[in-house]
């Protein structure tokens, strides 16, 4: 299974120079999780760069994974690795949605490298 974080899903569909690191991963629909934070994310940001109808384009495409929503358990793990790992909110609930179903976190965002179960995409050099 698989986790795209926001980062990865921006890259993605904006055709960025690390956009080929995470197609193989988006389209294996199958197993890719995508945790409703992302598709907030996701969202605002396309929403405030190129416009509604665009943005609920990618949140159509997103939702060809399994989409799952935060609970109680996943609330409460997140926490512990804010804590553990400094992590941001949105950013811990991703993680934790990832290290709770045996699933590889493909992102961009530097704060997850060498974090267990992270493919960190490395953006310069």
């Amino acid at each position: 299974m698989n986790v795209v974080d926001s980062s990865g899903w921006l890259e993605y569909f904006s055709d960025g120079p690390r956009a080929v690191s995470f197609s193989p991963v988006v389209k294996d629909e199958a197993n890719l999780i995508v945790p409703t934070v992302c598709l907030y994310e996701v969202f605002k940001i396309t929403l405030a760069r190129v416009g509604e109808e665009r943005a609920l384009n990618v949140i159509g495409l997103m939702s060809f994974g399994q989409i799952l929503d935060l609970d109680r358990k996943t609330a409460l793990v997140a926490a512990q690795f804010s804590v553990k790992y400094k992590l941001p909110m949105a950013d811990s609930i991703i993680y934790a949605t990832a290290q709770g179903n045996d699933a590889v976190l493909w992102t961009l965002a530097e704060h997850f490298e060498g974090l267990p179960g992270v493919k960190f995409i490395k953006t310069k050099g």
